[in-house]
């Protein structure tokens, strides 16, 4: 047995000695956005330091804590609250719960963030469904031995964000009058917000936005086979030439503030699966 599985072993000892169940859906809130726990019908709640092998979460509105429950007749593990390359833990760390999941029986995840706007079609408070990702975090959660029985050695990343579940999405976003956009995430390492010239040159190789998270939990994803909507709010509008100071305290009042959109396509969204 290698030292990666010894340790998801030694994880799911802790969280089967509060439930046996398998959880299908698997979920991760970002920066402001913690809001959908409020539709779960709340089973369990374990604090990511009762959990051999998980990082602590050492953000602003990131709670720690693993749930566990229902939405609708769906049973989903969320994470509330999620872990950052720049809070200084590795790759490997920042997707070790998402390696976790897979073994609960997570065969769709659903990823939220809070981003920067560089699209000028775009407008803070927007939703935006992840299609597509550029990785400039400057890392890679597989580099290193690859664990055969978790996923290839290569694996492909054709579709990275489920065309499936982006037509689930929009379909409920239609029903229920909601705005969407739909666009590439580009993810940097953080934690400083970008320069002028930074937002020109991430808009000119193809991005819509701009944040610090979500693709490391992407790639481990797709690396064990588990299908993947990524939704992200844009919190601030990073156009370079009219580019204003904007503080966190800003950015985590704009997600909650367009929060209740999410929730309800992710919630919705589930629901149909």
């Amino acid at each position: 047995m290698t030292k990666l599985m010894q340790m998801i072993n030694e994880t799911l000892d802790t969280i089967r000695s509060y439930t046996k169940d398998e959880y299908p859906v698997g979920i991760i809130l970002g920066t402001g956005l913690g809001g959908l726990v409020r539709e779960i019908e709340i089973e369990h709640e374990i604090d990511y330091k009762e959990l051999p092998h998980f990082p602590l979460s050492t953000v602003e509105s990131h709670s720690g804590k693993l749930i566990f429950g229902k939405i609708g007749d769906k049973k989903i593990v969320a994470m509330q609250g999620r872990f950052h390359f720049y809070e200084g833990y590795s790759m490997k760390q920042i997707t070790y719960p998402v390696r976790v999941m897979k073994f609960l029986g997570v065969e769709t995840l659903l990823v939220s963030n809070a981003c920067g706007g560089m699209n000028p079609i775009y407008k803070k408070g927007d939703v935006m469904l992840m299609q597509d990702h550029i990785n400039l975090i400057g890392d890679n959660p597989l580099i290193g031995p690859n664990e055969d029985e978790l996923g290839p050695r290569f694996p492909d990343m054709s579709e990275p964000y489920s065309q499936e579940l982006i037509r689930l999405a929009e379909e409920v976003a239609l029903e229920n009058k909601i705005k969407v956009q739909k666009g590439v995430y580009v993810a940097v390492p953080g934690p400083n917000l970008e320069t002028k010239a930074e937002y020109r040159f991430l808009r000119g190789i193809g991005a819509d936005v701009v944040g610090m998270s979500t693709i490391p939990e992407n790639i481990v994803a797709n690396h064990m086979g588990i299908k993947v909507l990524g939704i992200s709010i844009i919190t601030d509008e990073c156009f370079p030439e009219s580019l204003q100071p904007v503080n966190v305290e800003e950015i985590i009042a704009t997600a909650m503030s367009a929060e209740p959109k999410m929730t309800l396509i992710m919630k919705e969204v589930i629901k149909k699966l």
